[in-house]
């Protein structure tokens, strides 16, 4: 890459926001203590994650139609398949092998049948296809179950940069559509998750694209850029105060709610908590140097969130095999696990090819995508999944 095309990336990303690596670090720290069974709302920390997702990706796209005039889809593309899959397919790889190797028939299943499914970022329907219940997961044996966020996230990265592009088009009031475009859509959402949630199990509007893409959309309103100087406008010197509010009822909903018990969260709450999450990230972009801010900005959360894509690919298979809802000691050892394995994935995986890696990029890049997802669709082939349990039919009488 010449001077020239790196400093035009640099005006592309812009600048890099310590409060938001610091959310970044509270929620993942919220999903870790939810399935450790230690916070009954952590959950949430994903829909904080959704609204981060949005924003950024918003932000940088509409930073790119104001310095290049449009939307480089392969570029953005190239992007997202560095940023994510070579540290997914390092996770799928050794999980797989490692529970094909010692886990229990059952589990080698389901992780072989799952596989492909994440692959293809499908694997969210493939879940809700097989009815298999989110909120039953503490007993499940499903490795990879957690990745249905990450599904989510990635279809919306192959959808949201075409509308983006789409509203580009002219360059005049792209700011004003991208966010009206939005807002309709994600209320759009919340109708179709009201519509159809069941009383019996809500795992299908809480893992459906179509019913979380709100929790995206929200955040991506919030980027564009004269939303976010109305919002600092509207609160006016009281944006401190509004930035503790929004945080002490986020963290307030983390501490309170129950998943199924809590049945307003998928008839309004849910896109409650995502609007307060993007007002919370919009001001924390917009007055860095508020008390809530700076905060988010403490260290340890920082570097937490600086890991957090790898932690959350880690924790769960981690979580699993070190039994870590029995007690705090296997919680402590479980995190610790995934903090390793997430540093070791992050500085050896993900920034060397995010970052350095030439030939990552452009062509040969395609080359060496096309290989890894072809490897990864031979390991599903070749690890041979154990017979399913034979049924006794002569004492059925």
């Amino acid at each position: 890459m010449t001077d020239l095309q790196q400093a035009a990336a640099r005006r592309v990303a812009g600048p890099r926001l310590p409060a938001l690596d610091g959310l970044r670090g509270a929620a993942i720290l919220a999903v870790l203590m939810f399935h450790s069974g230690h916070l009954t709302g952590g959950f949430l920390g994903v829909d904080l994650f959704f609204a981060l997702s949005g924003f950024l990706i918003t932000d940088l796209l509409l930073r790119e139609v104001e310095t290049t005039g449009g939307v480089s889809l392969v570029s953005f593309w190239g992007r997202r398949v560095r940023r994510l899959v070579p540290a997914l397919a390092v996770m799928l790889a050794v999980v797989a092998v490692l529970v094909w190797l010692v886990g229990p028939p059952d589990m080698v299943r389901t992780t072989l049948a799952d596989g492909p499914w994440v692959q293809l970022n499908l694997v969210n329907w493939h879940l809700i296809a097989e009815s298999a219940s989110y909120w039953d997961r503490f007993g499940s044996v499903r490795v990879f179950e957690h990745l249905w966020s990450i599904a989510v996230e990635e279809q919306f990265y192959l959808v949201w940069p075409v509308v983006v592009l789409v509203m580009a088009r002219g360059r005049r009031s792209v700011d004003r559509r991208v966010a009206v475009v939005a807002a309709v859509a994600s209320v759009v959402s919340l109708v179709a998750m009201v519509a159809l949630v069941s009383a019996a199990d809500p795992t299908r509007v809480y893992t459906g694209t179509d019913t979380r893409a709100f929790s995206l959309l929200l955040g991506a309103v919030v980027a564009v850029r004269p939303v976010r100087a109305a919002l600092v406008r509207a609160v006016g010197r009281r944006a401190g105060s509004v930035l503790v509010l929004s945080a002490a009822g986020i963290g307030t909903m983390w501490l309170l709610v129950d998943g199924v018990g809590s049945w307003w969260l998928f008839t309004g709450g849910l896109f409650a908590h995502s609007l307060a999450a993007a007002v919370l990230i919009g001001l924390c972009a917009q007055t860095p140097e508020a008390l809530v801010a700076r905060v988010l900005a403490w260290r340890p959360l920082r570097l937490l969130g600086l890991i957090s894509y790898s932690l959350y690919l880690w924790h769960w298979p981690v979580f699993v095999l070190f039994s870590a809802q029995r007690g705090w000691p296997q919680t402590a050892a479980a995190c610790a696990a995934s903090i390793g394995l997430a540093t070791l994935s992050t500085h050896l995986v993900e920034n060397p090819i995010r970052f350095r890696a030439g030939w990552a990029r452009g062509r040969l890049g395609l080359v060496a995508f096309a290989a890894l997802m072809a490897a990864l669709a031979a390991l599903w082939l070749a690890l041979p999944a154990p017979a399913p349990p034979a049924i006794d039919i002569d004492g059925l009488g």
